[in-house]
């Protein structure tokens, strides 16, 4: 070794050294530390729990770092992306910002729409009523007496052009939250766009079309899950050659979180769904560079501030490292998690409404911060019926103070290196890991659905977390404390049986006036290629061309498909 090697080397080892002495000597007065305080009175209204129900430490030092420093020496838009997945994440763009909004019929929504992006809201979002979600027309008789009340109703490709007149699809970006009948809408969308004359290789947006979080957590269905996977696939397939800009799935773990799902668990079994949606797509023989890079994730963001921006930060990591590693991708843009954010439903209050302004507040901050390409923040009023044009008012400005009046933005994952937030991202990757090897044990992720396994862990956490609440070991403000006898009441909007009406009239005309023979040929077009291995994205298309209705095409699939039936679980 020569002179200045030897120097070099000495040095390093005085360094190290040093490093491990000053490790001894923080030990040593952490340990103090927490000797004198275990002395000390601690409140007893709290047992010091995340909204998970994860003991957390009182103070967090960098003994509890990993050795490599991982999460926080690394950059934004650098692999793994555990600090987002851009470079300048939002000094380049802010968040696209986006609220879920749907009522009524297609004129009604289609107001709503253009007030919104009259204020500054700069995505669609699209809620549809339950008889859509289901794939039933407004006519049909189960949907009678729920036409228009908890999203809008879009029946047929009519629907779709007046619920977007006067909105140029080139040039906006739709989320549409749907699943069972997903590819349906995408159709019945891509059909209004030409109309429009817009070139649908420019379409820009997301169709939500995750049907397995449904049998886990929301019920919204139509067919059994193996058929349902190979129409979302067939999705992915059509998509990459004929709207590239479009998200071809939202893998969700928002109505897993709202059904009471732990933040855990909304990260393993939302990533799990990814994952199973991935093998699908290469099991079909598609590159899985050719259709990951238009996968997109959509997560709830609670009332845990920390655990819920570690709960992103984690997600992005574990993404990158599965699809590089396991899926072999070789494209950047298909280890970047992109994901759309929505605070929590489940936590808004009836009582004391306004207090749900605070906390949304709250929870939007915690998205941003977690790097959030797309937030949705939920209205005050939202636990009491579907938002005013007053409350959804609110609901926007709360991100457009949070972009322009407090300067977050202009630092890429300003926690990043917090000893607490690093700790919690890593301990959360780590439980995240351990429920994968749990969901392989039990056969997979559709095998789990079949047996319940997913079922009874989402029902356990809730049993666990409503019964904190009801022994008052978990405070919510204005519900089990701090209450008030007498509340003023809040102007809510009410949604009748017009809309109910008017679309049976609507729908008896479009029949009336559309080309019957037309609608027969293309359905037995679609019928055929159901029953084959072909690709039935084209057919469904051509059907929503001609003016078939939402539930003719899903009557046609279902009588190859079948439907789902979900097995009683005990």
């Amino acid at each position: 070794m020569t002179a200045s090697g030897a120097d070099l080397g000495g040095e390093v080892a005085l360094r190290l050294a040093q490093q491990e002495r000053e490790l001894v000597r923080l030990r040593d007065e952490v340990a103090r530390w927490r000797a004198a305080a275990a002395k000390l009175p601690l409140r007893t209204d709290s047992d010091f729990t995340s909204v998970s129900g994860s003991a957390v430490n009182a103070v967090y030092t960098s003994l509890d770092q990993p050795a490599d420093g991982f999460g926080a020496t690394t950059l934004p838009g650098q692999y793994p992306f555990t600090r987002g997945i851009h470079p300048t994440m939002y000094r380049g763009r802010l968040w696209t910002m986006r609220q879920f909004a749907g009522f009524g019929t297609a004129e009604d929504t289609n107001a709503r729409y253009k007030f919104l992006l009259e204020r500054g809201q700069t995505g669609l979002s699209v809620a549809f009523d339950f008889p859509t979600l289901m794939g039933y027309d407004s006519d049909h008789p189960r949907s009678e007496g729920e036409v228009g009340k908890c999203g809008v109703a879009i029946s047929s490709l009519a629907d779709m052009e007046t619920l977007f007149e006067g909105i140029p699809l080139g040039e906006v970006s739709t989320s549409m939250t749907i699943n069972g009948p997903a590819a349906m809408l995408f159709c019945f969308y891509v059909a209004a766009a030409e109309r429009q004359g817009v070139p649908i290789a420019d379409l820009q947006g997301t169709i939500q079309n995750d049907i397995l979080k449904e049998y886990m957590a929301q019920h919204a269905w139509i067919y059994p899950a193996e058929p349902a996977l190979k129409i979302i696939v067939d999705l992915f397939e059509w998509a990459s050659y004929h709207t590239p800009k479009w998200n071809t799935i939202s893998i969700s773990g928002y109505h897993i979180r709202e059904a009471g799902a732990t933040a855990a668990q909304e990260l393993a079994f939302t990533l799990a769904n990814g994952f199973c949606y991935v093998e699908h797509g290469r099991e079909r023989g598609l590159d899985v560079d050719g259709f990951a890079p238009r996968l997109s994730f959509f997560w709830d963001v609670h009332n845990d501030f920390f655990e819920e921006i570690a709960k992103l930060r984690a997600a992005r990591r574990i993404w990158a490292r599965h699809m590089r590693e396991r899926f072999g991708a070789r494209d950047e843009r298909s280890w970047r998690m992109r994901f759309h954010c929505q605070t929590a439903g489940v936590t808004l209050t009836a009582q004391q409404p306004h207090n749900n302004v605070v906390r949304v507040a709250y929870q939007a901050l915690a998205a941003v911060l977690g790097g959030a390409q797309s937030l949705h923040t939920n209205a005050f009023d939202e636990t009491l019926a579907l938002p005013t044009e007053e409350s959804v008012r609110i609901a926007l400005r709360t991100q457009q103070i949070l972009a322009y009046e407090t300067g977050v933005p202009n630092v890429a994952d300003p926690l990043g290196g917090s000893y607490y937030l690093e700790a919690l991202t890593d301990a959360l990757e780590r439980e995240a890991e351990g429920l994968f090897a749990e969901i392989e044990a039990q056969g997979g992720v559709v095998r789990a659905i079949e047996t319940g396994w997913f079922q009874r862990q989402i029902a356990h956490s809730s049993m666990r977390f409503q019964s904190e609440v009801e022994r008052g070991r978990r405070t919510i403000v204005g519900l089990n404390d701090f209450e008030e006898e007498a509340e003023a009441p809040v102007e809510i909007l009410k949604v009748g049986d017009a809309a109910g009406r008017t679309q049976r009239e609507r729908l008896a005309h479009l029949r009336q006036q559309r080309d019957g023979a037309l609608v027969a040929r293309r359905l037995d077009a679609l019928h055929s290629a159901a029953g084959s291995a072909q690709n039935i994205i084209p057919a469904m298309l051509d059907c929503a061309r001609a003016y078939c209705t939402l539930f003719e095409i899903r009557h046609v699939l279902e009588e190859i498909y079948g439907s789902y039936r979900e097995p009683v679980f005990f």
